[in-house]
């Protein structure tokens, strides 16, 4: 196992934090500063896919520059929740919230992650200039909340802050019936992805276990 983490977390998400200490593997994390909704006007972006990559790569691409992350296999990350052929990011107040809960209940939405990656390693440290990513998600189906759950679950604040209102790992679980696809995705990262993309960068999964934050 290696003494410092090779991965950086292009992201201060508990969520995701959790899912790599989950998985043994040893991180450091980097908060990424970005502008998210001019990136997505720039690229003029409207495909849940396309956004969800675009802010992944984003992040991880201004997290890259930092000198702190120099060494280091850079992963960052952004989830977007399709839902009757609209993008719902995080909706930020409890108005919203409670509309789109109220809307999704009884029904299926999919969850799409992206991920990129990027090496900053040097030649002399194995380096490989790696930069590229993937998309992951999932089908999510909710149960059929009464408006007294809905309440309740937007009072607890939690669906304000993330992408499609809802959380797998936490209070959200509890109205959640089903889901078909990557189940890490759902909740931020998946480590099956991860796995792929540090592959690609001449990294084995299995290097990556150890200590981190």
């Amino acid at each position: 196992m290696p003494e410092t983490p090779l991965i950086v977390l292009a992201s201060q998400s508990p969520a995701r934090a959790k899912l790599l200490r989950d998985s043994g593997i040893g991180f450091t994390q980097l908060a990424s500063e970005v502008d998210e909704d001019a990136v997505v006007a720039a690229a003029g972006a409207t495909a849940p896919r396309e956004i969800a990559l675009l802010l992944a790569r984003a992040k991880c691409e201004a997290v890259a520059s930092l000198p702190e992350a120099a060494g280091h296999l850079v992963i960052g990350c952004d989830s977007v929740f399709a839902f009757d052929g609209e993008v719902h990011g995080k909706p930020l107040t409890s108005e919203r919230a409670t509309q789109r809960i109220s809307a999704m209940r009884g029904r299926t939405g999919h969850l799409h992650t992206g991920h990129w990656m990027i090496d900053t390693r040097s030649p002399d440290d194995g380096g490989t200039g790696f930069r590229d990513g993937m998309e992951a998600g999932a089908d999510v189906t909710f149960a059929s909340l009464s408006d007294d759950d809905v309440a309740a679950y937007v009072a607890t604040q939690e669906p304000l802050w993330v992408a499609g209102s809802f959380t797998l790992d936490g209070y959200g679980a509890a109205f959640i019936e089903r889901v078909d696809g990557d189940l890490h995705a759902v909740i931020g990262l998946s480590v099956n992805v991860l796995r792929q993309l540090a592959a690609r960068a001449g990294v084995a999964v299995t290097d990556l276990w150890g200590p981190g934050s």
